[in-house]
């Protein structure tokens, strides 16, 4: 473990537990010196002697008593002196003690500031080896968290190169098989075309062969109607020359009538020599077309006026009634009976373009 370094309050808390104790210490010995200090003998009054001269006393009484008092005066001072001598004395002694235990005490002050000194010197000492060793276990640490982290890249970008060498050979495989499955489709679809080639060629065969007979049967009845227009027209003109005016022009109405449904029989059928049916045709489709037409069966113009709903039929309608190109049978027509066909609609439905 990372030992942590100790701060500013912490480095200065044992040295400034040391300058108490020392402190309390020295007031500790300065007390007990007071305290231990001999008491001093307590001060002998001095005694003094008062004279009194009686006046009723003899003389010899009174030099007697002078001297008394003389040798007694003589006795006090001499006891006071000495008394006096001995108290200084003591008290000399006392200071003289007084200054020794201060002067030990200051002794064990400076030694207890050297040992807290030396122990302070000690604890920096030992702060600082702490401080370096931590240092050192720290750097020895920073050095193992680096390596570790190397480790730990170093696995990690293996561990990317394995997945991503994973990953190259399953897109390899995945192309491979792709390929594989491409290949085989690819197979399976030409096969299809060409069953659905050699069924479609067969089919144009027969349609071929059925529009054959259809065209045939088309131009049989495309003469056979000719000619009974033909007929008619002769057989209405004879009529028209040889009847009255009423007649004749009932006739006519009849005649127009009957030569708009042969032209329009024709129109179909001649626009279904042409026409394309296309693969989106369906029975019950129904479209109607403006048709426009010159008085020598010329057709200018062919248009949608009703959509079936299916634009690939109306195409196919208009493109058809357009490739019919001129209809020379149209020449013969009367003015009144050819008006109708300057500009008119018809209806085309899959089974008339499929005569």
């Amino acid at each position: 473990m990372q030992q942590r370094e100790p701060s500013a309050s912490e480095s200065y808390f044992w040295p400034s537990v040391w300058a108490i104790g020392l402190h309390v210490l020295v007031f500790g010995l300065l007390f007990v010196s007071f305290a231990m200090t001999p008491e001093l003998p307590p001060s002998k009054p001095i005694v003094q002697a008062t004279l009194y001269q009686l006046k009723s006393k003899s003389q010899a009484t009174t030099q007697t008593n002078q001297k008394i008092a003389g040798e007694a005066k003589k006795t006090a001072s001499r006891q006071t002196e000495v008394e006096q001598m001995e108290q200084k004395k003591v008290e000399q002694e006392a200071v003289k003690a007084a200054e020794q235990k201060k002067a030990d005490a200051a002794q064990k002050a400076e030694e207890a500031r050297e040992a807290a000194e030396a122990k302070k010197a000690e604890d920096a000492a030992k702060a600082a080896e702490a401080k370096k060793a931590a240092e050192q276990k720290k750097a020895e640490e920073a050095k193992k968290q680096q390596a570790d982290i190397a480790k730990k890249k170093a696995e990690e970008e293996a561990k990317k190169q394995a997945e991503e060498e994973a990953k190259k050979a399953a897109a390899e495989e995945a192309k491979k098989k792709a390929a594989e499955d491409a290949k085989k489709k690819a197979a399976e679809d030409a096969k299809k075309k060409a069953a659905a080639a050699e069924e479609a060629k067969k089919k144009a065969a027969e349609e071929a062969k059925k529009k054959a007979a259809a065209d045939a049967q088309k131009k049989k009845a495309q003469d056979a109607a000719r000619k009974a227009a033909e007929d008619k027209k002769a057989q209405a003109l004879a009529e028209l020359l040889s009847d009255t005016t009423e007649r004749q022009q009932a006739l006519a109405d009849e005649q127009g009538d009957q030569v708009a449904g042969d032209f329009d029989d024709l129109i179909r059928m001649r626009a279904a020599e042409g026409w394309a049916r296309p693969p989106s045709a369906r029975k019950g489709m129904t479209v109607v077309l403006q048709i426009n037409m010159l008085p020598d069966g010329t057709i200018t113009n062919v248009s949608v006026a009703k959509s079936s709903g299916d634009g690939p039929f109306d195409s196919s309608a208009v493109a058809a009634v357009k490739n019919i190109g001129r209809l020379t049978e149209m020449q013969g027509l009367k003015p009144n009976e050819f008006n109708p066909y300057r500009s008119f609609k018809m209806t085309f439905t899959p089974e008339d373009l499929a005569l």
